[in-house]
């Protein structure tokens, strides 16, 4: 293993989706930090980054952290440890842009007889850099969102009808029953850019790590731009991995 970083997806490659990561996983990232560079790119919140990964992963070696980079909201936002956790840029959407989002999604939310239940928390999130529609709610069972559109049909057709409101923003499948809106050109490709241009670490010096490198998948485009890449199925396909590695 001559790669100086390992990128990593976030739901179903370190954890569940919208769960908190294992005590195993974060064992073995830990271990994996004492040899190598790791970020984490996904297109959740940092809130949520801290809610479902840092707070899980509960480095009591914060010197480990230096090694660890956070890139929330499909790297429209990046977080390095300074002491503590910094913001290095965050690429916000405009209160008009996301206004246009928004009305978009209302729009093809009555074209197609979609109810909003928000028991399960927001169904359309405002994540600063990001727009994310939750089809059953931010904190829904996995089980049900398993469950709601597992070929990802309903949600392409949605896309389809969003691109007619707002062809110029990027719009794609996000987690398990979500729908990303960014600016234009913003995917996991994006994402690798970043990382070669805040790192200064060349593509071939990356392996990536993900769930979703199927064609149509949102790790894809990391796989198109020539990242080596591992597909895995779950968080114990993803240990399975990192074991190989470290050891």
């Amino acid at each position: 293993m001559q790669k100086k970083l390992i990128v990593f997806d976030l739901d179903g490659t370190l954890a569940k989706s919208k769960s908190p990561m294992d005590c195993e996983m974060a064992s073995l990232l830990q271990e994996l930090l004492k040899k190598k560079s790791v970020a984490v790119i996904s297109g959740g919140s940092y809130s949520q980054y801290q809610k479902q990964f840092l707070a899980s992963l509960n480095c009591k070696d914060e010197s480990l952290l230096k090694n660890l980079f956070l890139f929330p909201t499909c790297s429209t936002a990046f977080y390095r440890f300074e002491d503590e956790w910094k913001k290095v840029y965050a690429q916000e959407l405009s209160k008009e842009e996301k206004e246009k989002i928004f009305n978009a999604f209302e729009e093809v939310f009555m074209q197609i007889g979609f109810v909003k239940e928000t028991r399960y928390g927001e169904i359309v999130e405002d994540r600063g850099s990001q727009i994310t529609f939750s089809a059953l709610g931010q904190q829904a069972p996995l089980e049900l969102k398993k469950g709601w559109d597992p070929d990802s049909k309903k949600r392409l057709v949605m896309i389809e009808k969003m691109k007619k409101y707002i062809p110029e923003f990027e719009i794609k499948i996000g987690g398990t029953t979500s729908i990303d809106v960014t600016r234009q050109g913003i995917d996991k490709r994006f994402g690798i850019q970043q990382i070669e241009k805040q790192l200064g670490i060349k593509k071939e010096e990356i392996l990536y790590i993900g769930d979703a490198l199927f064609e149509g998948g949102n790790d894809y485009p990391v796989k198109q731009m020539g990242v080596d890449c591992i597909a895995v199925d779950s968080p114990e396909d993803t240990k399975k991995v990192i074991r190989e590695i470290i050891s």
